[in-house]
């Protein structure tokens, strides 16, 4: 199997619009419009959920003019945020065609339907011109992509001049093996992370330059101890991830935070520019 293939695998998920439509049913939301907060705990896969994705948002100064390319899109969470904040048009891009039929239900069943597109496409090979976007933004998706300078390539070809990428990523920061499961990988075959030194050198060489650089780590290690502590006070009522990725994603996660309070992996939130 290649190695496109296991990720794919890892994320396809069958029947999961269906699985959608009875979640919010049951949290009496069948048929009202849906706001990024009616979702927060279910469409921002990736650490620290909603808050990263509006500290990146911030950083990434986006305007309501601007071109933005959500690359490892998902549900669609972080692309309707930035729709419904800033009025802009988001494109997102997802490997998974389960991810982007899912993501294309929610979209409809929100108030920026007519801003937000999605397409299954592989980052390493995106299905847009030269210079299409103002903005690109990527969370959670590079762990999973073993050629990084392919990653960074396809992204600088697709910005325009003046461009802006915004990353949020784990990175590696010890020789010490993660433990697993993880939320993207469900052992080391699938998982390659680099280090942050690493990650700005593959950055660098494709011709991005830096405009700002946040370690996310403690903040990481603090979301994931409230986020367990509210599990186990005030699990009613709420819609997760695990309607999409299952039960055992509470072990994904739990092996996350501990790699993180171990020193294995670290949080990095960075923009960098296309001059």
């Amino acid at each position: 199997m290649s190695e496109t293939d296991a990720i794919a695998q890892h994320y396809e998920k069958s029947s999961l619009v269906e699985r959608l439509k009875t979640a919010l049913a049951e949290l009496g939301l069948g048929d009202k419009k849906l706001s990024s907060q009616d979702l927060a705990q279910l469409d921002h896969f990736h650490s620290r959920g909603l808050d990263a994705t509006i500290d990146l948002a911030d950083a990434l100064n986006i305007k309501s003019s601007d071109r933005v390319l959500d690359i490892g899109s998902g549900l669609g969470g972080p692309s309707r945020y930035l729709a419904e904040r800033f009025g802009c048009k988001v494109q997102g891009v997802d490997l998974s065609q389960s991810f982007v039929d899912a993501a294309d239900f929610l979209a409809a069943r929100s108030d920026v339907a007519g801003k937000v597109s999605y397409q299954q496409g592989n980052a390493l090979s995106l299905p847009f011109d030269d210079g299409s976007f103002d903005v690109a933004c990527t969370q959670h998706v590079a762990m999973n992509i073993s050629d990084r300078a392919g990653l960074y390539k396809e992204a600088f070809r697709v910005l325009g001049s003046g461009g802006r990428l915004g990353i949020f990523d784990v990175v590696a920061l010890s020789c010490e093996p993660l433990h697993y499961p993880v939320p993207w990988a469900a052992g080391p075959e699938t998982s390659f992370l680099v280090t942050a030194n690493e990650m700005s050198h593959a950055l660098a060489q494709q011709g991005f330059r830096v405009a700002s650089w946040v370690d996310s780590t403690e903040a990481g290690i603090a979301w994931f101890a409230e986020r367990a502590s509210e599990r186990k006070t005030d699990a009613a009522g709420k819609i997760g991830i695990q309607v999409v990725m299952g039960p055992n994603f509470g072990v994904m996660v739990a092996n996350l935070a501990r790699n993180l309070r171990e020193g294995r992996a670290a949080l990095v939130q960075t923009v960098w520019e296309k001059p």
